[in-house]
């Protein structure tokens, strides 16, 4: 991860006013390892699922960290057709990222139309979601609402949506 390119986002954040807490950890690489990390840092947690789907379009959805998707249910809930898992070289060419770090804050290095970033409806309304800041060694802190306003600004439009979980 370069350095700028995290001082990029922070950079960002600062310009649009937004408050954050920023916490330094451990490297985690699931919502597993991050259990004892998430228990000291209030707010909500979360998961991602980098998805490309039968159209080859690419799709980040951000959730809950302990929801569990129904893959089946989510295309007619965010407008798409079947979605499988995207490969790690995708995630990396469209977002920068490797598996283990990935964020909605990645889309920073999107082109805008490359990938929609979606966000549960529950964590676009929360006052505090926690993601990676672009590296799986630290959490930041910031609203739902302030994570939508930093996808506008580098040209996303993002997509709320009420995510399907498993029964």
């Amino acid at each position: 991860m370069s350095d700028t390119i995290e001082a990029g986002l922070r950079a960002d954040i600062e310009a649009l006013a937004i408050p954050f807490e920023h916490h330094e950890h451990e490297a985690v690489f699931t919502v597993e390892e991050s259990r004892d990390i998430k228990a000291s840092i209030p707010g909500e947690h979360t998961k991602n699922l980098f998805l490309k789907d039968a159209g080859g379009d690419f799709w980040l959805v951000t959730v809950p960290a302990e929801m569990r998707v129904n893959l089946k249910g989510l295309p007619s809930a965010i407008g798409c057709k079947r979605v499988s898992f995207g490969k790690p070289d995708a995630m990396e060419r469209l977002l920068g990222l490797t598996p283990g770090s990935v964020t909605p804050l990645g889309a920073i290095n999107a082109e805008p139309g490359s990938i929609t970033v979606v966000l549960d409806r529950s964590l676009a309304r929360a006052e505090r979601i926690n993601v990676h800041p672009l590296r799986n060694t630290a959490t930041i802190g910031l609203s739902g609402a302030d994570t939508l306003r930093l996808l506008e600004h580098w040209g996303h439009a993002p997509l709320v949506a009420d995510i399907p979980a498993q029964d």
